[in-house]
């Protein structure tokens, strides 16, 4: 049994005596890991249904010494644990367990990235944005990636360390392309701009720019038409992909927009840096999308559909 850390939802259905080799490092909760420089300019946030209502937000948490991840949680928020304290039951009053029939927990990423490790094991490093949200995870307890926490991870990278960024583009000198290249210049990020394909490694950030009809090859794009248990981002595209599908919190069809519809999603394979796809159903939604690529439209959804009329829809849509 692969144990992917405490502190998400994942954590319920582990054996009681797979815990015990992750749980020493709860013992560390209380006041961080102790000696060493506080992290700085971190930022906390908390909220609910993928993002759909705030908790709480913190643009200067308390910090004290070096924290990890559960330990700036506790230090801002009120929660209860349960495991040793490996565990997030509650935050500011809002629990895990069933809610509308359906499992619910909390999950947490750093820089718009799932960690590998539970939170009483995972270090804050300075500029680090950790965002706990309590979900549904009937569809799926893995979602790699997620977009809300723009402009990461481009600035501060994952886990402590700045990645380099490929903008891979279905026509380099386009508008799309040059947008998201000059959005990158306004964070200071330096991007490598090549056609699709290119073949980036696998600890370099892609930036997908192109229509969805011409990423059949993609894996990013392979692992969103598998559904949210491959890819964490709750939508489909049609083959051609001249339409996108947004699904619900339970994997069905919300809502589906045709023409000049835009898409910004993230995802990740296995030990890889997170894929980015700045996507649409033709050239104009490709457009729609590299110009609102940016914290307004992003910050706490998990992945964005923009419509023809301009209307950003998060993504998964919610019934509830």
């Amino acid at each position: 049994m692969r144990v992917r850390g405490i502190g998400r939802g994942r954590s319920n259905r582990l054996a009681a005596g797979a815990l015990l080799g992750v749980l020493a490092a709860a013992n560390l909760i209380a006041c961080g890991l102790g000696a060493g420089p506080a992290p700085h300019e971190v930022q906390l946030t908390v909220t609910r249904d993928f993002g759909s209502a705030t908790v709480g937000s913190w643009r200067a948490p308390q910090v004290r010494g070096q924290e990890t991840v559960m330990s700036l949680l506790i230090r801002n928020a009120r929660v209860a644990t349960r495991y040793s304290g490996g565990f997030v039951q509650s935050i500011d009053g809002i629990s895990g367990g069933r809610e509308h029939g359906q499992q619910v927990d909390w999950f947490y990423y750093v820089n718009g990235s799932e960690a590998p490790l539970g939170g009483a094991a995972t270090v804050v490093h300075p500029g680090d944005h950790i965002w706990w949200d309590r979900h549904d995870w009937s569809q799926t307890d893995h979602i790699p990636a997620v977009v809300g926490s723009f402009p990461e991870p481009f600035v501060n990278g994952i886990a402590g360390k700045r990645l380099p960024v490929r903008i891979e583009c279905a026509l380099v000198t386009g508008a799309a392309c040059r947008a998201v290249r000059t959005r990158m210049r306004e964070l200071a990020v330096p991007a490598a701009v090549a056609p699709l394909g290119g073949g980036a490694g696998p600890r370099t950030l892609r930036v997908v720019v192109a229509e969805l009809g011409s990423l059949a090859a993609d894996p990013a794009a392979q692992a969103i038409g598998r559904g949210p248990a491959a890819s964490g981002v709750y939508a489909r595209f049609s083959s051609r992909g001249s339409s996108l599908t947004l699904l619900d919190e339970d994997g069905g069809a919300a809502r589906t927009l045709g023409a000049g519809t835009g898409l910004i999603a993230a995802t990740a394979s296995g030990e890889a840096a997170p894929a980015w796809l700045i996507a649409g159903t033709d050239t104009q939604g490709v457009k729609r999308a590299a110009s609102r690529f940016g914290a307004a439209a992003l910050r706490n959804h998990f992945a964005v559909a923009l419509s023809a009329a301009g209307q950003v829809v998060a993504i998964p849509v919610l019934k509830r």
